[in-house]
């Protein structure tokens, strides 16, 4: 559920990107209706998780989905390369995550 909540609020989120020309209050309706999806996609999702991990661990799970799914979209749906720098980048936030989910120190 937490992969589904977080493609639906990246779609929400950047969506809009691929239409700059949509009326601004028209794409912010939109990405409303969409937001309200991950909404119900999320807070059953974080609730039963909450039953295994701490929240600090959920919000990092969703935080590596959610760079996963937006690495995907940016290239396929906005046709923005990743380049090094983004991998480097992303990389050191998964080892932040390792260190989350490997402690306590």
């Amino acid at each position: 559920m937490l992969l589904a909540s977080n493609v639906f609020m990246t779609v929400a989120w950047y969506g809009h990107l691929r239409f700059p020309h949509a009326a601004l209050w028209l794409v912010i309706l939109i990405s409303w209706s969409i937001a309200f999806v991950e909404y119900c996609l999320a807070v059953p999702a974080n609730r039963i998780g909450h039953a295994v991990y701490s929240a600090a661990e959920l919000k990092t799970i969703q935080e590596i989905i959610t760079l996963v799914v937006f690495a995907g979209f940016s290239v396929l749906v906005l046709k923005e390369p990743l380049g090094l720098n983004h991998l480097v980048g992303f990389g050191f936030i998964a080892l932040g995550a390792f260190f989350i989910f490997r402690g306590p120190f």
